[in-house]
C-alpha cells in the first residue's frame, strides 16, 4: 500500500498537511500520534485497539474505555487484516 500526503499552502505561506484516510474509519495525520493510523475523529491509535484486544480486553470494554463504536473497533481489525494479508515472509538462506 502506498500512501502519500498532499501538502498545500495556507494563507500565511506555511505548508499544511491534510489528513489522509487510509481505510474506512482509519486516518493518518502527521500532527496526531506522529502520523500513526488512528480511528477517525479520535486520537486513538489502531495499534492500541489491537493491543488491548490481543491482551484479552473485550470489544465492549475497548468501546467504553476509549469512547469508540463497535464499527470503529471492527475497522481497526479490518485494517490490520488487510495489512497482514499483503505481508510476505521469505526464508533467508
Amino acid at each position: 500500500m502506498s500512501e502519500s500526503f498532499a501538502p498545500s499552502m495556507v494563507a500565511n505561506g506555511a505548508l499544511e498537511v491534510k489528513v489522509m484516510r487510509i481505510a474506512p474509519r482509519i486516518v493518518v495525520d502527521p500532527a496526531i500520534r506522529f502520523g500513526k493510523p488512528v480511528i477517525e475523529g479520535t486520537r486513538v491509535p489502531v495499534e492500541l485497539v489491537l493491543g488491548k484486544l490481543a491482551a484479552g480486553m473485550t470489544v465492549e470494554t475497548v468501546m467504553e474505555d476509549y469512547a469508540l463504536s463497535r464499527e470503529d473497533v471492527l475497522a481497526a481489525l479490518a485494517y490490520a487484516a488487510e495489512r497482514i494479508a499483503s505481508e510476505e515472509i521469505r526464508a533467508i538462506g
